[in-house]
């Protein structure tokens, strides 16, 4: 076995459990509040040290960073809620499109805001 072949097997045990959550074989709980809460929060936490520290680089990155996690976690939060017991998937599903209207617009004004920096302006 060649070494890419020992990476790309280690890396497939290493992501199994968020393989099964991108294909909805996660348990809703789980994915909701550990990989969609708990590690949102988290970067976040980072963002807003970002902005503190006013590292704009690190600022972009992060929102490139979230907005790709984002769509990621819904996709597997949206699978997952299927097999879920009711009223927890419908809940769920109802909660990640106000998720994700909530990402969409949060990343678009803090883009603007970067732009902003990144021109040379005073970004807020």
């Amino acid at each position: 076995m060649t070494w890419s072949h020992r990476l790309i097997l280690a890396l497939l045990l290493l992501f199994e459990p968020e393989w099964r959550a991108f294909t909805g074989r996660a348990g809703l709980g789980r994915v909701f509040w550990v990989y969609g809460v708990l590690v949102s929060s988290g970067l976040a936490l980072l963002f807003l040290l970002a902005r503190e520290a006013q590292r704009i680089d690190v600022q972009q990155l992060l929102l490139v960073v979230m907005l790709l996690y984002t769509g990621l976690i819904l996709v597997a939060v949206w699978r997952c809620a299927g097999p879920a017991a009711p009223p927890w998937g419908q809940i769920a599903r109802a909660l990640t499109v106000a998720w994700a209207l909530n990402v969409l617009l949060l990343i678009g004004f803090l883009q603007i805001d970067l732009a902003v920096a990144w021109l040379g302006g005073s970004a807020s």
